[in-house]
């Protein structure tokens, strides 16, 4: 049974980017390289990192509004009418004149990844806590039952931006019903202080990297000591560890609560399952679901989407069935 997710009013704050596909054919190699020569078939363009995030809760049926950098040009206003079709308010708050849009091309040859190319600068150029003042930020906070933090250490999220964001959640106008969820998905090599979440959701790595110690692949991951680590550090409430092909790490409030196995049958590309897991959590527990049974909720879903080529954000419709199946 999924819950209710119109009335819920979600904001995401990140890095917002656009994935650019070019699918193709390589069937002989360049006489001026030895490289593949790719015959275009088509290209394709969908909303990626926190952009994906947003697509993932208005497909399942959530009002959302999304803050991050882009520039008026030929990638920001292609994103931006992506984001309309799907009913999700862009905020002109982050448009900035000189600030490029993150665009990221990616060449697909017979479902496959060739390469990727990005097109970016660097971070200083995507912050936003250094041009929108605390009543800019009211306001596009206000009314939001969930502010989901997007990170794909770009620059949009930083120390600064955090602290504004948490303060403004402690101390919310009269008008106000509630304070809102408190979501992120982290990169933590940039050393942020993420206390005071009500959700974190890192992978393997991150979650290794959150509770300083070192990325060895052949490693155990101790569940205990790990999540111990974390909350020692920063306390969130909830905190989801994505595991791939073992599943999810669920802790709530310091205690392991046990993992999920993985719902994937098909893994084709795991572009994009992140943001699906995040915002299906984040969605269900403003919904009123226990992390217990968002977390199976959200496993579903990114089992779904990692079945796709590309990126492709869950909807309510793939879910549902899928739950009926």
């Amino acid at each position: 049974m999924l819950p209710d997710f119109s009335s819920l009013r979600i904001l995401v704050v990140g890095d917002v980017m656009l994935d650019h596909y070019i699918w193709g054919d390589a069937t002989r190699i360049s006489p001026e390289a030895p490289v593949p020569v790719v015959s275009v078939d088509r290209d394709s363009f969908v909303p990626g990192g926190a952009a994906n995030v947003a697509c993932n809760l208005a497909g399942l049926g959530v009002r959302t509004r999304l803050l991050g950098r882009y520039g008026p040009d030929d990638g920001g206003n292609r994103l931006g009418s992506l984001l309309s079709e799907r009913g999700i308010e862009l905020s002109s708050l982050g448009c900035r004149g000189k600030t490029p849009t993150i665009v990221k091309t990616r060449v697909i040859v017979q479902r496959q990844q060739m390469c990727r190319i990005d097109r970016e600068l660097e971070p200083s150029h995507y912050r936003l806590s250094d041009s929108i003042d605390d009543e800019a930020l009211a306001a596009v906070l206000a009314d939001t039952d969930v502010v989901l933090l997007s990170d794909y250490a770009k620059g949009v999220i930083d120390d600064p931006l955090l602290e504004r964001i948490r303060t403004r959640r402690a101390n919310p106008p009269s008008a106000i019903r509630h304070s809102p969820l408190l979501a992120i998905d982290p990169k933590p090599r940039r050393r942020l202080d993420l206390r005071g979440m009500d959700l974190m959701t890192p992978n393997r790595n991150e979650a290794l990297q959150l509770a300083g110690l070192p990325l060895d692949p052949h490693a155990s991951f101790d569940d205990e000591a790990i999540c111990g680590r974390i909350h020692e550090q920063f306390a969130p409430v909830n905190l989801v560890v994505t595991l791939g092909a073992d599943g999810m790490l669920l802790c709530r409030e310091g205690r392991v609560l046990g993992r999920l196995p993985t719902e994937a049958r098909e893994v084709f590309d795991v572009s994009g399952a992140g943001d699906t897991v995040v915002a299906t959590l984040a969605a269900s527990l403003a919904a009123g679901l226990d992390l217990e049974a968002a977390a199976k909720l959200a496993n579903r879903a990114a089992g779904i989407v990692v079945s796709h080529v590309g990126t492709s954000p869950i909807t309510l419709e793939s879910l549902g069935q899928s739950l009926r199946d």
